[in-house]
């Protein structure tokens, strides 16, 4: 918690087919030193904790951190 309190972030909410899966590709393994190289993880994250970024795991996750964050 806090790192995720740390500092400013960035919020999206991405709408497209396969969304969910399409954007974990692009972010990588939670764990960056199993993240495929170019992923987002890969390059910016510096431990597991502190992994840089996150996206939900499926789209009902989604829908609830969703509703969380823009006060649907």
């Amino acid at each position: 918690c806090d790192y995720m309190c740390s500092g400013s972030i960035i919020v999206i909410e991405l709408e497209k087919e396969n969304a969910v899966n399409d954007f974990r590709t692009l972010i990588g393994a939670t764990n960056p030193d199993e993240a495929d190289e170019g992923t987002i993880r890969k390059e910016f994250a510096t431990s597991l904790a502190m992994n840089a970024i996150h996206g939900s795991d499926s789209d009902a996750n989604a829908e609830r951190e969703i509703a969380i964050i823009f006060n649907d």
